[in-house]
């Protein structure tokens, strides 16, 4: 790997090289070999780090067509498409969907497919299969399962490393085990169980450092503390699409964008024309919520359902909070299986 740019050592023509958006990274690989061989090495991803080039991506995941994801590059509004994952599980679902270290990790999950496992035909299994998505080589790779299968649980990043709670793990059974994966050491470990399952799905969303576990329609949250113990707390959230920005937690509730914490519940937008749209994301990135995908309908009127491949931003530094629109999904649409922020 010599003579990147004539003239430069190489040191210097890679901190250059790494000013250049990732979008457009496969076309620098046309160069020569060695510019490929940077592309898809880590000292480039290192050089962005340093110089603070990296860029923040949205990484989604919907119903159609099944296991492919995208990526949304916000700063130039478009959409790069991922090789499909290649789990032999057919419509990968319930799963969760986290980034780290530069990479997007898809655990667990379950499907109304047939288990290619054992044949069964009735949806209520779970895997415990764990993938993640390097966008530096651009492949995806299987990584240490976890402990216990599991779907519709709470999954976050923590200090670098993933936190994974609850859910239901095969023949629908609820289940309160808790377990800590180590991207570095590709290990999981196991962590104290949840105090209550209350037999439903549940959530988790990182707020001031600490992980937090929701359950649906419950008002407790259960909190992970730093000396690594669950405690029950009585928060009396609202319940509906969720995302955290700048360590506030907003949600969509009754066609409105409230921000809420333990004392407070502050309405901060309108959210009236998302009232019949159902199965769609909410995420925050910088200081703007993303409302992704869903489906329209079926009401009293009309059974059809619109799947929608829509994204509508919502910026919040503004004293008079604003919805645009933003380019559609390109290859996704429907509802909104998978979607986190992704630093690369």
């Amino acid at each position: 790997m010599s003579g990147l740019i004539e003239g430069l050592p190489d040191a210097v023509a890679i901190r250059c090289l790494a000013w250049v958006p990732f979008y457009l990274h496969p076309k620098l690989e046309l160069v020569s070999r060695a510019w490929r061989a940077v592309v898809r090495g880590p000292e480039l991803f290192k050089a962005r780090q340093e110089l603070g080039s990296s860029e923040d991506l949205l990484c989604v995941c919907a119903f159609e067509p099944e296991n492919l994801w995208q990526l949304y590059d916000p700063q130039r509004d478009l959409w790069i498409t991922l090789p499909v994952l290649p789990s032999r599980i057919r419509h990968l679902s319930h799963f969760g969907a986290v980034s780290t270290a530069g990479k997007l990790f898809v655990i667990g999950g379950g499907s109304d497919a047939v288990d290619p496992l054992t044949g069964d035909q009735d949806g209520c299994f779970a895997t415990n299969e764990v993938w993640s998505y390097d966008p530096v080589v651009r492949q995806w790779s299987p990584r240490a399962a976890m402990l216990v299968p599991r779907s519709m649980f709470a999954c976050c990043v923590m200090n670098g490393k993933i936190v994974v709670a609850g859910g239901f793990t095969s023949c629908r059974k609820s289940i309160s085990q808790a377990e800590i994966y180590d991207p570095e050491k590709d290990v999981w470990i196991p962590m104290p169980d949840l105090h209550r399952t209350h037999n439903s799905a549940c959530s988790g969303v990182v707020i001031g450092g600490k992980v937090h576990v929701l359950h649906k329609d419950m008002s407790t949250v259960q909190v992970l503390d730093n000396a690594g113990q669950w405690t029950v707390e009585e928060y009396g959230w609202l319940h509906g699409q969720m995302a955290v920005i700048r360590d506030a937690l907003y949600v969509i509730s009754h066609g409105l964008i409230i921000k809420q914490d333990k004392k407070m519940r502050k309405v901060v937008g309108s959210a009236s024309e998302f009232r019949r749209r159902i199965g769609f994301a909410m995420i925050g990135l910088g200081d703007e919520l993303y409302v992704i995908g869903g489906v329209i309908g079926p009401d009293r009127w009309n059974w059809d359902i619109k799947p929608l491949s829509d994204v509508d931003v919502l910026t919040l530094a503004s004293e008079r909070p604003t919805w645009r629109q933003a380019a559609p999904m390109t290859r996704c649409g429907g509802t909104i299986l998978g979607c986190t922020q992704l630093r690369i």
